[in-house]
């Protein structure tokens, strides 16, 4: 599928999200079946390496960094077994405690994580979520970040359905005051099991997810990664380091891989990343585009940032696309609980 009409299908899609329209489909209901199949037949193993146990990661990162009478800054993830953690040993090792060491040390400051990720979670359980994390006396987190959307693919939830949830979340979360950052929907056509031409299939549902997934969060106020071609060439050509022992989830490697790719968007969302950063640089072919472009370009490429920029263009609202520079994030030091 080409850029120009992956951008017309997530445009369809987040439309149809956006107005209550039907269940526009990814894919065909046969192939789609038959996807869901192999997917499920992978995920026969999962949790065999770990348990299916996901290491607890919440506390203060970064104490080195303490300033007395300053509150830390506050990180909170959300999303599905990838936003948890799972597949990993060590909660130093999960994606929500190397992204607080990693803001901690460029912040200069300590980040008290939080995660209400659920695995198996898919986006209608983010409403769910959120009120966790706006309930209560606990300050409004600094920044979210949200990984959701594969178990959306292999449940066959309606894209429309999915973006719909996604973007209530995202703007709850950015009317209470939150920045939000939400790594789209992982390529599924890296799950070693699924064969080709179902693999194609499920990188095309994938890509087309997270396509319409990325309208839906920048139009909310959000900003995106694209985690989909990131846990792709690079976990197709060394699985055995960047998937975990059940073969299905990230190892300790691949999280810290897609850590890499989603702290810069974190820091930038904070203010934290230097000025002219912000800038497009089109030496590395960033800048401006119409939204849905934009996402479909984002869908196809890892790492790729895309966030609002101006309300309205002729072909609707803009935004800008950043292809930031990775930060390598070393394993987390164990964090102290919250008071």
């Amino acid at each position: 599928m080409t850029s120009m009409s992956r951008a017309r299908v997530a445009r369809r899609i987040a439309a149809g999200a956006a107005y209550g329209g039907g269940g526009a489909g990814l894919v065909g209901a046969a192939a789609v079946g038959l996807l869901l199949a192999e997917v499920r037949l992978a995920r026969r193993h999962v949790g065999n390496g770990s348990g299916g146990r996901v290491p607890m990661a919440d506390g203060v990162y970064g104490h080195a960094y303490d300033i007395p009478g300053e509150p830390p800054l506050r990180l909170t993830m959300l999303g599905d077994s990838t936003a948890a953690g799972q597949g990993v040993h060590r909660a130093g090792q999960t994606p929500g405690a190397l992204l607080a060491s990693g803001l901690a040390a460029v912040a200069e400051r300590p980040v008290e994580l939080r995660n209400v990720a659920l695995p198996g979670a898919q986006s209608d359980d983010l409403d769910r979520q959120v009120a966790l994390v706006l309930s209560g006396a606990a300050p409004v987190p600094d920044v979210c970040v949200i990984m959701i959307g594969a178990n959306d693919v292999t449940h066959r939830m309606p894209p429309t359905r999915s973006v719909r949830h996604l973007s209530a979340a995202v703007r709850r979360l950015r009317t209470a005051g939150a920045e939000v950052v939400v790594g789209t929907c992982p390529d599924l056509g890296t799950i070693e099991p699924v064969q080709q031409p179902l693999r194609w299939l499920a990188r095309r549902a994938s890509r087309q997810l997270a396509a319409a997934q990325t309208i839906g969060v920048v139009e909310q106020g959000g900003r995106t990664v694209s985690l989909g071609d990131l846990l792709g060439p690079e976990f197709e050509a060394n699985p055995r380091e960047l998937f975990g022992p059940d073969n299905y989830h990230p190892s300790a490697e691949g999280y810290a891989t897609a850590a890499m790719a989603v702290l810069p968007t974190v820091c930038a969302a904070l203010g934290l990343w230097p000025a002219e950063e912000e800038r497009p640089d089109v030496s590395r072919r960033e800048g401006f585009l119409p939204v849905a472009r934009a996402a479909a370009e984002a869908a196809s490429e890892a790492g790729t940032e895309v966030t609002a920029a101006m309300p309205t263009g002729p072909r609707g609202p803009w935004a800008l696309l950043k292809r930031r520079r990775r930060r390598r994030v070393p394993e987390a030091e164990p964090a102290t609980p919250a008071l």
